[in-house]
């Protein structure tokens, strides 16, 4: 075991396996609302984010937004915002988290380009300040508090 995983341990952080794929992303399971999904980590993302198509499996409910998203070859998207929900991570959990839906086609139709499987959204910054992360790169592992 690594002398980072022990010191992290010891402070209260859940390790987190991450998978490496052919993309050069990493993902990782999450539940949200209780339902499981693949997500991609995504430092740059500022929100944590789901696909319009994936709303219902997660039991989101939209609102209206003012916010555009940009990101991965799009720009001026449209979204909508999905209030007050839960997320685990491996133990992690949170609550009252506020979500951002958008058209996540672009981002699917890369990936299985590339012979990756399709995730239902994008694990954010939001979620990686909120929980103090600290991302193992080398053992492909983030922590969270």
């Amino acid at each position: 075991m690594s002398s980072l995983r022990k010191l992290l341990e010891r402070k209260g952080y859940y390790r987190i396996k991450l998978k490496y794929t052919e993309t050069n992303h990493f993902e990782l399971v999450a539940k949200i609302n209780e339902v499981q999904g693949n997500f991609i980590l995504d430092t740059g993302a500022s929100s944590t984010c789901v696909g319009f198509d994936a709303a219902a499996h997660f039991k989101l409910l939209g609102e209206e937004s003012k916010i555009r998203a940009a990101g991965a070859g799009a720009t001026n998207m449209l979204t909508q915002i999905a209030l007050k929900n839960s997320i685990e991570i491996e133990g992690w959990k949170t609550k009252k988290l506020d979500l951002v839906l958008f058209d996540l086609t672009h981002v699917n139709e890369a990936l299985v380009n590339h012979k990756a499987e399709k995730v239902h959204g994008i694990i954010g910054a939001d979620i990686l300040k909120k929980g103090k992360a600290v991302i193992d790169y080398k053992n492909k592992a983030l922590y969270l508090k």
